[in-house]
C-alpha cells in the first residue's frame, strides 16, 4: 500500500458528514407536545407574554411554565429579552420555521370559541356591566362575543341572544324576550330621581319641589318616554313649553347632565357611578321604579361560556349591592 492510498483512506476516514440542522429540528418539532407547541407559536406571534396568556385564556405565570417546559425538553433557549418585547432566539427561529411546516401534520390545536349573544338594557350596560365586559376581555382575548344594545321594548323583542338583561316591572319580567328562555332572575330593583350635576347645584338654590324645576332645563331619554313607571317625570316633560331636550343616545343624554347644567331622570344608583352627580328625593311623590332581569336562552342554557357570561353578570350585581339599597 502507497502512503497516498494510506493518506488517502486516513482522510476519508476522518471525514464526517455536516449536520443538516434543518433535518434535526424537524425532528425535534415532531416530537414536541401540540399543547406546548402551540403556546409557543402563539407566543411566538404576539411578542408579548401577557398578550400570548389573553389570547390563550390562561394566566401568564401558566404560560410561562409551559414555555420552560418546552425550552428544557429541547435543551435550548427559545426567546430572548429585547426593549422591543419577546425577540425569537437562532433556535426559537427555527422551531418557528418548522412548525408552520408541520402545522397539518402536528394538528397544532385551532380552538374555535362559540359566539356568544349578550343582549343588554343600554343604561345597564353603560353604567353597571361596561366595566366588568372590558375587564373579561383583558384575561381572554380569544373569547367570540357579539354585545347587543337594548334601547327600546321593540329592539328586546326583535333580537335573538345567549343571554338578555333587561328592564321591566318592579314585579313582573314581561314584557321580555321573544324566544325561549330559563325563568327570568331578578337582579336589582331600581329607583329612579331627577338628578344634577353637583357644580351646577349649590344648597341654596337647589330644587326642593316641582316648581322650582321651571328655572332648569330638562333633558330626557326618549327611551323612557314609553315607561309607564316613569309618568310622573313624562307628564312634567311633557308640560314643558320651553327647556325641554329630547335625546336618542343615553350616553349623551348623561353628558348633558353632568355638563350643561340639566336636570335628567337616572337611577338612584348615579351617584355612586358618578360622585359628580346629585339626586333630588322628594319632588315626586310617587315613586318610579324598574326591575333588572336576567335570562337564558333555553337552546344555549347549558353552554359552558354561555354559563360563564351569565355569572360574570350576576357577580356584577352581587358586588354593587350597595348600590341598590334605598
Amino acid at each position: 500500500m502507497s502512503f497516498m492510498e494510506t493518506s488517502g483512506q486516513r482522510r476519508f476516514a476522518e471525514y464526517r458528514a455536516p449536520i443538516d440542522n434543518t433535518t434535526s429540528w424537524r425532528s425535534r418539532a415532531m416530537g414536541v407536545d401540540p399543547l406546548l407547541a402551540h403556546c409557543f407559536s402563539v407566543t411566538a406571534r404576539c411578542g408579548c407574554f401577557m398578550q400570548a396568556a389573553r389570547r390563550l385564556n390562561i394566566k401568564a405565570i401558566q404560560l410561562r411554565k409551559q414555555l420552560a417546559q418546552l425550552e428544557k425538553q429541547l435543551r435550548c433557549t427559545l426567546f430572548s429579552p429585547s426593549d422591543n418585547g419577546l425577540v425569537l432566539s437562532r433556535d426559537g427561529l427555527q422551531l418557528q420555521s418548522q412548525l408552520i411546516a408541520l402545522a397539518h401534520e402536528l394538528d397544532l390545536p385551532v380552538i374555535e370559541q362559540p359566539l356568544i349573544r349578550l343582549a343588554v338594557e343600554e343604561s345597564i350596560l353603560h353604567d353597571i356591566l361596561g366595566r366588568d365586559l372590558v375587564a373579561l376581555l383583558r384575561r381572554n382575548a380569544s373569547v367570540r362575543l357579539d354585545i347587543i344594545s337594548l334601547d327600546s321594548e321593540l329592539s328586546l323583542q326583535a333580537i335573538s341572544a345567549d343571554v338578555v338583561v333587561w328592564l321591566a316591572g318592579a314585579d313582573s319580567p314581561l314584557p321580555g324576550p321573544s324566544f325561549a328562555t330559563s325563568e327570568p332572575r331578578p337582579l336589582a330593583r331600581l329607583d329612579y330621581l331627577p338628578h344634577i350635576a353637583k357644580r351646577y347645584s349649590r344648597v341654596a338654590a337647589r330644587p326642593d319641589n316641582l316648581d322650582d324645576l321651571a328655572d332648569f332645563l330638562l333633558v330626557q331619554w326618549r327611551h323612557d318616554r314609553q315607561i309607564d313607571s316613569f309618568r310622573p317625570w313624562n307628564n312634567l316633560v311633557e308640560q314643558r313649553l320651553a327647556g325641554v331636550v329630547q335625546l336618542h343616545s343615553y350616553g349623551l343624554m348623561l353628558e348633558m347632565v353632568r355638563c350643561s347644567a340639566c336636570i335628567g331622570l337616572l337611577p338612584g344608583y348615579m351617584h355612586r357611578f358618578d360622585r359628580g352627580l346629585l339626586g333630588l328625593p322628594g319632588l315626586f311623590s310617587q315613586p318610579m321604579q324598574r326591575q333588572v332581569w336576567m335570562a337564558v336562552n333555553a337552546q344555549s342554557s347549558g353552554d359552558e361560556q354561555v354559563q360563564m357570561i351569565a355569572q360574570l353578570i350576576q357577580h356584577a350585581f352581587d358586588e354593587r349591592r350597595e348600590w341598590f339599597e334605598a
